[in-house]
């Protein structure tokens, strides 16, 4: 008489069933990755966060409004914090410094007019813990640089217009992309 053990859940062998609880923990262990926008560092207690306007140490009119919007609104889509523009009632504090803004020609045209330029922007970042003054996040350097071209003929300064409206475009390019890295490196403590 053959005699057959069946291992549990109805695997034929003792063997076949350490390999399957084998494949599951390694399929179950975590890799150390989660996905952007997930989790947050924050204390649980954090729920306000106050993000009063930036300063602005730069000729450039009006973009610490543009930068300052673009941050309160990141927050506001990773959905679990309120948003106001002081520091009354709230448990953190975002504050920040626009201290540079650099427009620099990146390429020629054959007649040695700009057509591409890169636009650079530093800014100082603070996120402070109100519960206990303790910085949780800083970044004094933050650098971002976004190139756009000139549109067609406004290479000469008679059409400052265009030059104008694709600067404009690029810096809110770079806004967006500013307050998306400075919200995910705030929450997600990188």
């Amino acid at each position: 008489m053959l005699h057959t053990t069946t291992a549990p859940f109805g695997f034929r062998s003792a063997a076949g069933w350490t390999a399957a609880m084998l494949l599951l923990a390694l399929g179950g262990s975590s890799c150390g990755y989660t996905l952007a926008g997930r989790g947050s560092f924050l204390p649980d207690y954090v729920e306000t966060i106050g993000i009063p306007m930036f300063e602005n140490r730069t000729p450039v009119f009006e973009v610490e409004r543009l930068l300052t919007q673009e941050v309160r609104t990141a927050f506001i889509a990773r959905g679990s914090y309120r948003v106001q523009t002081d520091e009354s009632d709230a448990q953190a504090l975002l504050s920040g410094t626009i201290s540079n803004i650099n427009i620099q020609p990146a390429s020629f045209s054959a007649e040695q007019q700009a057509s591409r330029y890169v636009l650079t922007l530093t800014a100082a970042i603070e996120f402070v813990d109100l519960t206990t003054n303790e910085v949780i996040w800083d970044n004094p350097s933050l650098v971002f640089s976004e190139e756009y071209d000139v549109a067609s003929g406004a290479g000469d300064v008679t059409n400052a217009s265009a030059f104008f409206g694709q600067r404009s475009n690029a810096v809110e390019r770079m806004a967006s992309e500013f307050a998306t890295t400075v919200v995910s490196s705030i929450l997600e403590a990188f």
